[in-house]
């Protein structure tokens, strides 16, 4: 058992005894204190020590009041997890240094939940910066308040329309029926729709038709193909920058998203320079080297009900003190040591993140993982640490980059071609049939035809055949009267407390989903605004069913009050309890699927070649693991692995 977990065990178990020993002093008039006191000194009426202590609970209310407000906030949000998420693990917490100010930078993939799972996964408080159109809104704002946030304007959310068009080569800006004059000013910056997301700063406004821009990428809009481009207004962030500084200095932990806003892609946005920026000023005015914590918050069906979570801390980065000089001189020299901090930072997110080109590729990864860590009838590979299935995976991406490198200059090979084909039809009759990879091995009745390779004695093979056979006709019966106890005990709370809440959440989200597609140059399909939709419908909706009820309850039946109340106080535990017996339902369902279809014949002849085709697989991609590992060194050889230099050196080979 790992340190952290048994101390956080140890505390739990202390917490449960003085609890338990306050109560049974407190039910025996011989060892109450109070009665004690107030029979040495008569005097004293219960009203007095009930005032007194009221007194004291308040001023220690009031002068506590902002981190009882977050406490508070913590509590909440962990229950909230708890019942959109089936599981959340949380890796590299050794990482975080104690007892000192931190910057936590993480990917943003599932809009507010990323901010709420970075909460929950930090020991202590983190002060967010949160974007200024999401502080005004109803219950996000609300909850950043008390989360002590800190409000940023973003030069994206009051981006203006541009008048007329422009190309772009170079430096140079020319615009056709422009007003550059009075639309546009030096430190603004340009965002041609032909280019996405692609921004140009203005350094100088020559005249209507006429921009000087920054062009670091060389990026070109051709006079033949004009293009019509929005204006983002130049924002002062001083008074936030003020604001965190103070926070830092006083040994807060701020939490950051760089990449500005989030999106549902497989690899990180372009970082904004905000964090250099701050780590740096902390560093010149407080005299402090903030450590800067890259997080990963890697998300498995987020933005689904009842989703799983990975969130990993990396290595901290820091900066290194002797370009202080550098960013003091300003100018260029500022930017070079800004921009070089920043890839830094971007090559540790990355190192704790699955990265791939798209999700086609990233579907491949985790097949090529699981064909890797098990075979055939073998879960062992269910059983690995979340950090070790993150470690696999990461060298496959990794690995995958590399080889397309490669590639480019050699082609791919026909091996290469047939076996990412195979893996992918693998991949898609799993889904068409509706079945998880683990599943195969249930139908696998060819298991027994390898103990051979295995070296097992032919007695052993029989004993455990037989057992093994014993359990698996007990088991489908068993599952069978499961889901039935199961469905019986989450009908009436599913259907009168989550299946009506959960029905118009999905289809507010969806609604909401469409529009920020339609209002982002960066999203792909914008799931990662669904989850986080969900849950903010549904925080208002559920108390609100609950009042519904109540009122029922009390103006259309003869209930009395003792019993309305004790109704009204069961229903989160009714709630909660219908999650719980649906989801294992649920489960039960998803292991008999394959029973149940095995009596079609349309499906039958499907089911029973996926085992042997799953083996085959498995096999041919080890034999390509093992024949273009070796070219792959440290990736492949070492144990452990320094992820921020594998980001580095691939920057470097780019």
């Amino acid at each position: 058992m790992a340190p952290s977990r048994l101390a956080s065990e140890l505390d739990a178990t202390k917490s449960q005894i003085l609890f338990l020993v306050i109560v049974m002093i407190l039910s025996s008039e011989t060892s109450n204190p109070v009665k004690i006191f107030m029979r040495v000194f008569p005097n004293v009426h219960t009203w007095h020590i009930r005032t007194l202590a009221f007194g004291l609970l308040v001023h220690v209310f009031l002068a506590r009041f902002r981190d009882l407000l977050y406490y508070v906030c913590k509590v909440f949000f962990h229950s909230l997890l708890s019942i959109f998420f089936t599981q959340i693990e949380v890796i590299g917490l050794q990482n975080v240094p104690p007892n000192t100010p931190v910057i936590f930078c993480g990917n943003h993939s599932n809009q507010f939940i990323d901010g709420v799972m970075l909460m929950c996964s930090v020991p202590g408080e983190v002060s967010f910066l949160v974007a200024e159109k999401s502080w005004h809104r109803r219950i996000i704002g609300d909850f950043a308040y008390a989360m002590g946030c800190v409000p940023v304007a973003r030069a994206q959310d009051g981006a203006k329309v541009g008048v007329g068009t422009l190309s772009i080569q170079g430096t140079e800006c020319l615009g056709s029926s422009t007003k550059f004059v009075s639309q546009v000013h030096k430190g603004d910056k340009i965002r041609p729709k032909s280019l996405g997301d692609k921004v140009f700063k203005v350094v100088e406004v020559v005249d209507n038709t006429h921009l000087v821009v920054e062009n670091a990428e060389n990026l070109s809009v051709s006079a033949a193909s004009k293009s019509t481009f929005d204006v983002l207004l130049r924002v002062d962030q001083t008074a936030v920058y003020t604001k965190v500084l103070n926070k830092l200095a006083r040994g807060g932990s701020i939490g950051i998203f760089p990449e500005g806003g989030s999106h549902d892609r497989t690899d990180l946005l372009p970082l904004k320079v905000g964090v250099a920026l701050i780590a740096y000023s902390t560093l010149e005015k407080k005299d402090i080297n903030v450590p800067i914590v890259p997080v990963g918050l890697n998300y498995f069906h987020g933005h689904r009900f009842r989703g799983r979570a990975v969130v990993e801390f990396g290595a901290p980065v820091y900066i290194q003190k002797e370009t202080l000089s550098k960013y003091k001189a300003g100018g260029d020299e500022k930017k070079v040591v800004c921009n070089e901090l920043m890839d830094r930072i971007a090559d540790g997110m990355r190192s704790v993140l699955v990265t791939t080109p798209n999700y086609e590729v990233l579907r491949m990864i985790h097949t090529a993982r699981r064909l890797f860590t098990h075979s055939g009838s073998d879960r062992s590979g269910r059983d690995l640490s979340a950090e070790k299935k993150q470690d696999i995976s990461r060298r496959f991406a990794v690995c995958y980059k590399l080889l397309m490198e490669k590639f480019k200059e050699d082609g791919e090979p026909q091996e290469y071609t047939k076996l990412k084909d195979r893996m992918l039809a693998y991949q898609n009759e799993l889904y068409s049939l509706g079945i998880r990879d683990f599943q195969v091995a249930q139908f696998d009745e060819d298991e027994h035809e390898h103990t051979n390779e295995e070296e097992v004695s032919h007695v052993h093979v029989n004993r455990r055949g037989v057992a093994e056979n014993f359990l698996d006709d007990v088991d489908i019966p068993y599952k069978i009267l499961h889901m039935t106890f199961t469905v019986m005990i989450a009908f009436l709370p599913a259907v009168l407390l989550n299946f009506p809440v959960g029905m118009v959440a999905n289809l507010y989200a969806e609604r909401k989903r469409v529009k920020a597609l339609a209002g982002s140059k960066v999203k792909i399909h914008a799931q990662d605004v669904l989850l986080s939709e969900k849950v903010m419908l549904c925080m208002v909706l559920v108390p609100t069913l609950w009042v519904f009820y109540g009122l029922v309850l009390i103006f259309c039946t003869n209930y009395d009050r003792d019993c309305i109340i004790l109704f009204q106080l069961s229903l989160p535990m009714f709630s909660y309890l219908g999650i719980m017996a649906t989801e294992s339902g649920m489960a039960d369902f998803k292991d008999l699927r394959p029973h149940v279809m095995k009596v079609f014949p349309g499906t039958r002849a499907r089911l029973l070649a996926l085992p042997r085709k799953r083996r085959q697989l498995a096999r041919d991609f080890k034999k390509f693991v093992s024949k273009n590992g070796p070219s792959m060194g440290a990736l492949y050889f070492n144990k452990s692995v320094d992820w921020m230099s594998v980001e580095q050196n691939m920057k470097k080979k780019e």
